[in-house]
């Protein structure tokens, strides 16, 4: 069979590369979850040290192909587990999708059922890159609102990490016939802060190596905050190429984080083809268990005022009374950059310190 990509037994030398390469960075761990869906793009961000998340969701798609006269529905579901492995930037993950589709072959009247799991795959992600590493680097601009929150060329600046996993094919399995039980998979995930509001997400990977059809696709996936920063939204493009199957898909959708811990979202897409020509609508949830710790600094490899300077003698009177007060539903910790009333404050602390500075004892 002629295939459109050439490969030999380096397949397993670049697997093994993707798992143990030595890596450097720096994770990012957020007081609210943080989810892959509703979209099909994996974020470059692992989800923290000892986290634990399932992300879930139930999709229908009628899906007819012109050339085979064929008409489908199917009903799935999907699955994604992932957990935060030994380090911060690692993640180790299981993405599962089951699925019963119904097959009417109109030229004949005949009905076909084809029943169990289109995806289903175990893998490891590692973060190797990090622009926010540095909080120095990206302190925000005290003098303008605005220069935090327009596009700069350096937001284009992504963090990257890069995925290694395999697909498992149990059984007689009708979705993939005669493929071996076991064939890997290779993906470099990147993703970029455009604004406080807008995130780009972009998938590349090459699936089902050691198989007879392996599969180039890639993601490109943008993500919009509201004002209300616990609704957003998202516009995805997908491209699919192999000899057993190519696509060109497009998807949106919404998201509500209900919680800190719950966020709730629904999408729908469509195909940019007809052989076949497919329509989707799905909705689901994310649920995180976070037994995440932050790794604590001896006080003697701390920088001066790195905890905030100076302790109030008032400070846990202050937290007793307002602990209440600024309890949330999580959305708060969402950073959408400073606004322009926490702008003028910070301002006017910095002009303090100057002058604290500056100030001669004698």
């Amino acid at each position: 069979m002629n295939s459109l990509f050439v490969y030999s037994k380096s397949y397993h030398y670049v697997l093994i590369i993707l798992l143990f390469l030595p890596l450097a960075g720096i994770s990012q761990y957020t007081d609210v979850i943080n989810s892959n869906r509703p979209g099909l793009s994996v974020s470059a961000y692992a989800v923290g040290k000892n986290v634990v998340q399932a992300e879930l969701g139930v999709f229908y798609e009628q899906r007819d192909h012109t050339l085979l006269n064929t008409q489908s529905d199917i009903w799935a579901s999907d699955i994604s587990l992932r957990y935060g492995l030994l380090f911060e930037r690692l993640e180790i993950n299981f993405e599962g999708t089951f699925q019963d589709q119904d097959i009417t072959y109109t030229n004949f009247n005949l009905l076909a059922k084809r029943r169990d799991f289109s995806r289903n795959r175990l893998g490891l992600k590692y973060l190797i890159y990090d622009p926010f590493k540095n909080p120095e680097a990206n302190k925000p601009n005290l003098y303008s609102w605005r220069a935090n929150n327009k596009f700069q060329f350096k937001n284009l600046i992504p963090a990257v990490s890069l995925y290694g996993g395999a697909n498992f094919v149990i059984g007689d399995n009708p979705f993939y016939v005669g493929e071996p039980t076991l064939s890997y998979r290779g993906m470099i995930a990147t993703q970029s802060r455009i604004t406080p509001r807008f995130v780009l997400i972009t998938n590349t990977a090459y699936d089902r190596i050691s198989s007879d059809d392996p599969e180039l696709s890639y993601l490109i996936s943008l993500s919009h905050a509201f004002r209300n920063p616990k609704w957003s939204v998202f516009v995805e493009h997908q491209g699919i190429q192999s000899d057993r199957y190519a696509d060109l898909l497009i998807r949106g959708g919404i998201a509500h984080l209900l919680k800190e811990n719950l966020q709730l979202d629904f999408n729908m897409g469509a195909s940019l083809k007809n052989t076949p020509s497919r329509i989707f609508i799905g909705l689901g949830g994310s649920y995180r268990m976070d037994f995440h710790q932050d790794n604590l600094i001896a006080i003697e490899d701390q920088e001066a005022d790195q905890n905030g300077g100076a302790i109030d003698k008032d400070a846990m009177k202050k937290d007793k009374r307002k602990k209440n007060k600024n309890k949330g539903n999580g959305a708060e910790d969402i950073d959408l950059g400073p606004s322009k009333k926490q702008l003028k404050k910070l301002k006017k602390e910095e002009k303090k310190k100057k002058k604290e500075s500056n100030e001669i004892d004698f």
